[in-house]
């Protein structure tokens, strides 16, 4: 009797299984990726006319060696540095610090000390040696291969090399008032 007990206690787990209620979610009303839930209009919608599509942002730079070697093929005119401020003080400051020293909220909690962009040996730095980090990542920093495009991460090479290595700037990013 007792391992009858024991079979049927086995096989329980097995046939819930069975019961009508374990297909509930397959049988949802749901739509699928590119599929309309207007029934009158059917399938993806199209693109908008006189678009053009547009590469991704993955570099095709295969590795900072290679990256160190490039030119910065963006002038650093007013509107790339203008650019290039709103997306440091957006992706940067949190571990650079609004001036660029490696003192930011974020960075304070971690293990290594962000790079001081406006040190000596960074300025020293080829502005392709910035890109590619910026690109490929470091010990703690994280790729923005896949947030910056390629012109936007050289806009934030404007910025950094104008206005942050420069010691007479007083066009800096600050926080904003709220």
């Amino acid at each position: 009797m007792r391992l009858l007990m024991a079979a049927v206690l086995l096989l329980a787990p097995t046939l819930a299984q069975a019961w009508p209620w374990s297909m509930d979610m397959a049988n949802q009303i749901s739509i699928k990726p590119q599929e309309s839930a207007d029934t009158q209009n059917p399938g993806m919608r199209p693109f908008p006319k006189r678009s053009v599509p547009i590469p991704g942002t993955t570099s095709l730079v295969k590795d900072r060696e290679v990256a160190e070697k490039q030119s910065n093929p963006v002038p650093a005119d007013e509107k790339s540095i203008a650019l290039g401020g709103k997306l440091f003080q957006i992706y940067c400051t949190p571990c650079h610090g609004y001036s660029g020293k490696g003192d930011g909220l974020v960075g304070a909690k971690l293990a290594l000390t962000p790079y001081n962009l406006t040190a000596d040996q960074t300025k020293a730095r080829s502005d392709g040696f910035i890109w590619g980090y910026m690109t490929f990542g470091g010990a703690v920093m994280p790729s923005y291969a896949n947030d910056l495009s390629d012109t936007e991460r050289w806009n934030v090479i404007n910025y950094v090399r104008k206005v942050l290595q420069n010691e007479h700037s007083a066009t800096a990013v600050t926080p904003q008032a709220k």
